[in-house]
């Protein structure tokens, strides 16, 4: 279930890329996933700890979140 969506421009943001990001490789072989680490890190409202954004993607476009326990906050470009 979404909880609530940010825009990214709206929150503070950084750029902090994982090491295959850095290499240029994938997370999974095919590039599809249901939690893909992205490179960009976000602050929530209220909140001083930095989470990481993930992406859903299974086709042609994915949507970006923060998981929240089992459900998610979608973050918008």
């Amino acid at each position: 279930m979404i909880l609530k969506e940010h825009y990214l421009a709206d929150l503070p943001h950084k750029d902090m890329p994982l090491w295959w990001h850095k290499q240029g490789l994938s997370y999974t072989h095919s590039g599809y996933g249901k939690k893909i680490p992205t490179t960009h890190m976000v602050q929530l409202p209220g909140s001083l700890r930095w989470r990481r954004v993930y992406c859903c993607i299974f086709s042609n476009i994915g949507t970006c979140y923060v998981p929240q326990g089992q459900d998610w906050i979608v973050i918008l470009d």
